[in-house]
C-alpha cells in the first residue's frame, strides 16, 4: 500500500511538472505569434500605402499618356448612357403551365 502511494505521488508530481512545461511553451509560442502579428500588421500597412501610391488618379493618368500613348477625351467624344429602369412586365407562367410546341416541316410529315 505504501509503494502504491508514493507511486501515486510520483505521477501527480510529474503531471504537475508536465503541465507547468506545457503552459511555458504555450506562452512561448503565443509571444512568437504576436510578435508574427506586429510585423505581418506592418507588412499590410506598407502593402496600403503602396496601393495607394500605385492607384492614385494622376499616376495612373502620367502612364496613360507616357506609356501607352492615350490623351483625355475631345469636347463630343464621350456620351453618357444611362440604364433604364426595369419596366414590369406581365407575370411569368409557371413551369407546369408552359407547352412546347413542335414545328414539322413539311419534307419530314412523313418520318
Amino acid at each position: 500500500m505504501k509503494m502504491l502511494t508514493i507511486v501515486a505521488g510520483v505521477m501527480l508530481i510529474f503531471v504537475f511538472v508536465w503541465e507547468r512545461v506545457d503552459v511555458v511553451r504555450l506562452g512561448y509560442h503565443v509571444e512568437r505569434l504576436k510578435t508574427q502579428k506586429v510585423l505581418l500588421e506592418r507588412e499590410r500597412d506598407q502593402l496600403q500605402v503602396k496601393f495607394s501610391a500605385l492607384t492614385s488618379p494622376e499616376r495612373i493618368a502620367k502612364v496613360a499618356t507616357e506609356r501607352f500613348g492615350l490623351v483625355p477625351p475631345l469636347q463630343g467624344q464621350v456620351l453618357m448612357v444611362h440604364e433604364r429602369e426595369e419596366v414590369p412586365g406581365p407575370p411569368l407562367l409557371p413551369v407546369e403551365q408552359v407547352r412546347l410546341a413542335k414545328h414539322v416541316s413539311p419534307g419530314r410529315a412523313s418520318e
